[in-house]
Order: C-alpha cells, then structure tokens, then sequence
C-alpha cells in the first residue's frame, strides 16, 4: 500500500461516458485499488497522453490505440495491461444514429451497416494490413507513424523497451460477430453508469439502456447478405471459456473466449444483484 503521505496517482482517461474509463475501474477495483480514494482519475485527449505521461502530468492512463505503443516508443511508460485481457472480446466503439433519422431512413440506415460490415471483412484480412495501416496513419485521419499502429493492428505489442506481447483477440473488426449488437453489452456498461454514480438504477432507465442497441435493425440489414446473425439478443457475459459455436441466421458463427479476467460473469437477467453486489465492492461512494 502507498504511505498516506504520498499524493495519489493520477490516471487519464479519454471521457467519463467511455469504455476505457468502465473498464479501467472495473480492473482497479478488481485489484483492490480503489478510484478517487487511491488514485486521481482525470479526462484528457487520448494524443496528449503520451506527452502527459512523459511530463509527470499522468502516472498511467486507459486509451486506445495507437497512444499506448506511442507512450512505450517515446520512452515514457509501460503497457501493463490491454482491453481484451479485462473483458475478452468486448466491444470498444459503436455506430450510432440518431432514432428520429433512423426511423425515417431506413435504406440509408441499412446501407450504412451493410458498408461497416464489408470495412470489417476487409480489416480482417492480413492481406489488407499494410494498407489499412497507410489509410489510419494518413494525417487525415490519425496522422500518426505508421509504426506506432502496427502492433495493434497485428496484435504483437510493443509493451516496454525491448519487450513484446503477443496478444491474443486483441485486433478483431469482423470474426464472433464482432460487429453486432449484444443487449447484455449495453446493460453491461449502464451497470458501470449506476456503480459510479452517472445515472440512477430502475426499471425505465435500465429499459432505455437496453433499447438504445438494436439487433431487429442489424439483422434488417444484413440478413438478406446471408452473414452470420445471432439467434439471441444478449448473452452471458464471461461465460464462454472456449470458442463456442452457437445458434445463429446465416453462415455458421463460433462465440468466446468472452471472460473478464476476475472470472465473473454477468447475466443482463441478474441485473439488479449484479448492480448490488458491485455496491459492496467498489462503487461512487469512492470515486
């Protein structure tokens, strides 16, 4: 434990709505560090992390690629953990519209995730890497060095001088529908919102959580292109130990390894113990 004098260390994360901040307290907690009474956590532009971390302004941060590889090829930091060894094949941006636009364009909505998912098959492909890698580094887009984006994109990463890590899962776009979208995600991160104090548990906001991911609008879509669909709408999160083939419209579809690395589990049905138990745990009381 840190001595009581000692000021508490300071984190980065990119927004308080985002998974990197979920996912970085659930980890904290998990470890028994406790957010706001052990350590400090801050909001900052993920490409000023870096920089952040090598002035002393931070002491660690939770981003996305490719700022993490930047920090550990400046010289300034470690990687000492990634996203997909907290929650293994969970989901880390979305396509959203706005309901009022989605439900009087329904071709152009259908034609948007119909291209997201041909973009998906097309980042999979090893063969596409060397081009997908010129497109982000592209000073429209991320205008960055190509090599601080190879090691996500390949999966082999840079985590200290001279040390690499290759990491399983850490780079999927398409493959164990990577693209779809699961209600148990999205109850998943509104239990995050109620555990820190962001928004009040009950029925109607949980319902709204739920309702703001839409497969019946997926499946509309890209069902008539025969791809692999998910028979159900969420899932048990963490319960896959393996690779697991599963019901699905469409070409065949294998689901998991989908654990957190505490070994915990969530079942959207289990909602409101799993928000109580999490009170008891770590929670706003300590942010």
């Amino acid at each position: 434990m840190r001595a009581r004098a000692c000021p508490r260390l300071r984190f980065g994360v990119v927004h308080p709505h985002s998974g990197h901040n979920y996912e970085l307290r659930y980890w904290l907690v998990a470890c028994g560090v406790a957010p706001g009474r052990d350590l400090e956590i801050v909001i900052l532009p993920p490409s000023l992390m870096p920089d952040a971390l090598g002035s002393g302004a931070l002491d660690g941060f939770c981003a996305g690629e490719p700022w993490s590889t930047a920090a550990v090829m400046g010289g300034h930091g470690r990687i000492l953990t990634v996203k997909s060894a907290i929650w293994r094949q969970s989901p880390e941006k979305v396509l959203g519209a706005d309901a009022a636009w989605a439900e009087a364009q329904p071709e152009a909505l259908d034609a948007l995730q119909r291209a997201l998912n041909r973009a998906s098959l097309w980042c999979a492909d090893p063969a596409n890497r060397e081009d997908l890698i010129a497109l982000l580094a592209d000073p429209g887009r991320l205008g960055c060095p190509g090599e601080w984006l190879r090691p996500a994109v390949s999966g082999l990463l840079r985590i200290g001088p001279g040390a690499e890590a290759k990491v399983p899962d850490f780079f999927v776009p398409h493959a164990s529908a990577a693209t779809f979208p699961w209600r148990s995600h999205a109850l998943w991160f509104y239990s995050q919102m109620v555990r820190w104090g962001q928004v009040a548990h009950g029925p109607e906001a949980a319902r709204t959580a739920q309702d703001t991911y839409r497969p019946d609008l997926y499946r509309r879509a890209l069902g008539p292109l025969g791809a692999a669909l998910p028979s159900a709408n969420a899932k048990v999160e963490g319960a896959l130990e393996r690779a697991t083939p599963v019901g699905s419209a469409g070409a065949s579809l294998v689901l998991g390894p989908d654990g957190f690395f505490d070994g915990q589990r969530f079942d959207p049905d289990s909602l409101d113990a799993y928000i109580a138990a999490q009170r008891g745990s770590g929670s706003a009381q300590e942010a």
